[in-house]
């Protein structure tokens, strides 16, 4: 539920600023009125199960008659095409995993993200905090890493052809990201040439592919495993961040997948960052589902980050200042405790709490908010970017039912203290209701460790290789059509 409401005695602020008449903004004036928040929450609920009916019939945990949720199944019936992946020169792909020790320029890193095709090393000290039949399914995974477990069950799906001829899309496994990864950091005076390189010899490559152009690429995509930021330098200036990779005309047509997208590019959709949790088997999705229901949550919120001193005036560390100061919140410092890829403080705390703080991170979005979300807790979003138009193949979209939203000027305003002001006024009922509207939503959250999937039931990857072959499969249509010239927008 969005709870956009305004800090008490800041009546001038308010009216500065003219809002829609909206769901979350009618809520402004009538945050006492407890019983009508209640009431909204039970309307946004009812339409999501009609969401629920549409989308979620093959992924989502139902209950039996006895209380016990189980997964209903669902067939790789290839109904929505099928998937050609090009065996593409080693260089840009399995030779950059060979040579990870070349990836990192701090040489720490590199071998860790693409160790177990992406999932990283096994996790190890979370035995107080999953059970242990789960360990082995525990990873320390990167939140660049989608590239490399993409690729892998790519090649592994049973809707994956051999023949070109049968093809709804063209699965181009260039691993951009890694290959740019270590080029971005401009302190170590690599040119943007070092930015651009792979990506210039790999387009010279794909080109020569007689299926590339047969319709200007509107039938090929590729997924990019680091922001869709690192993908968009501007200008042919070393100082400037990232690869020009997006802005090259060869990729004019290419469908792009990440782990965020360009909230203003249609040829862009943002899929879920690969978390540390890879089930191998549906009992391991229900186990966690039961687990994660069971914890006893006793803290109202929690924040896990560090603070970035060289940013003025700082959100994050304004948010840990506050969390630390604060009875209610309990705090994970990642300056002391590595964060990046998972620990026990991480997961523990999430798990025990009812609410997760969640602002931007790198780019709008940050790989906390999945962790935050299959433990459980309810994220709590400062920026609508942060969730608006993003991970619409995956989750609600309304988003009023599994997420809580208060504006960041709003918490600069009073120091931090508005967010426990808000927190307080959320229902236990409608926390609860939130909470299994997230443990429902799991399957869609996780990627399998099995190559070839889970079988019966979808994960994040199986959905994401349904709907981008329904949207390749309608971009070829409408250019074929002549309707129109816009293809590249479709």
């Amino acid at each position: 539920m969005h709870l956009n409401l305004p800090i008490p005695g800041n009546k001038q602020s308010t009216e500065q600023r003219p809002r829609p008449l909206q769901l979350k903004y009618a809520l402004q004036s009538v945050k006492s009125q407890v019983p009508l928040n209640q009431c909204v929450f039970l309307l946004a609920t009812i339409v999501l199960q009609i969401w629920v009916l549409f989308s979620l019939i093959h992924s989502s945990p139902a209950k039996s008659a006895a209380g016990h949720h189980h997964l209903l199944p669902h067939r790789h019936d290839c109904s929505s095409g099928k998937v050609y992946v090009y065996e593409t020169p080693r260089m840009f792909n399995y030779e950059l995993v060979e040579n990870c020790n070349e990836l990192d320029p701090w040489k720490a890193t590199g071998c860790k993200v693409v160790a177990n095709g992406g999932f990283g090393l096994p996790a190890k000290g979370l035995e107080s905090v999953v059970p242990e039949n789960l360990l082995p399914a525990w990873y320390w995974t990167d939140m660049y890493s989608a590239e490399l477990i993409y690729h892998e069950r790519m090649l592994n799906h049973q809707c994956r052809t051999m023949d070109p001829e049968e093809a709804t899309g063209f699965f181009i496994p260039f691993y951009a990201g890694i290959a740019v990864g270590k080029f971005l950091f401009t302190e170590f005076n690599y040119t943007y040439q070092d930015r651009d390189r792979y990506c210039n010899m790999f387009l010279d490559w794909l080109e020569e592919q007689p299926t590339f152009a047969r319709y200007k690429a509107v039938d090929h995509f590729i997924m990019l495993g680091r922001l869709t930021w690192d993908f968009r330098r501007l200008a042919d200036n070393s100082a400037d961040w990232g690869t020009s990779l997006l802005y090259m005309p060869r990729m004019k047509n290419v469908f792009r997948l990440g782990v965020e997208k360009h909230l203003k590019d249609r040829l862009e959709e943002s899929v879920p960052y690969p978390t540390g949790f890879h089930p191998r088997s549906e009992a391991d999705i229900r186990q966690w589902q039961a687990y994660v229901r069971s914890q006893k949550r006793d803290s109202l919120f929690t924040f896990v980050g560090a603070k970035r001193h060289k940013i003025k005036n700082d959100f994050r560390g304004m948010l840990m200042d506050y969390c630390i100061d604060e009875d209610d919140c309990r705090a994970v410092d990642c300056s002391a405790v590595m964060c990046s890829d998972g620990s026990p403080a991480v997961f523990d705390a999430f798990l025990h709490s009812d609410f997760c703080l969640q602002p931007k991170g790198d780019g709008m979005t940050r790989r906390s908010m999945y962790d935050c979300m299959i433990s459980g807790a309810v994220p709590v979003y400062f920026w609508q970017g942060t969730y608006k138009d993003q991970y619409v193949w995956h989750l609600p979209w309304i988003s009023e039912t599994f997420t809580v939203y208060v504006d960041h000027n709003d918490v600069r305003n009073t120091n931090g203290t508005v967010i426990r002001d808000v927190l307080k006024r959320v229902h236990p009922d409608n926390v609860r209701q939130m909470r299994e509207t997230l443990i429902d939503l799991m399957p869609k959250m996780l990627y399998a460790s099995r190559k070839e999937g889970l079988g019966s039931i979808r994960d994040a990857f199986d959905i994401t290789l349904d709907r981008v072959l329904k949207r390749l499969k309608a971009r070829k249509s409408h250019l074929l059509s002549g309707a129109a010239d816009d293809y590249e927008i479709f």
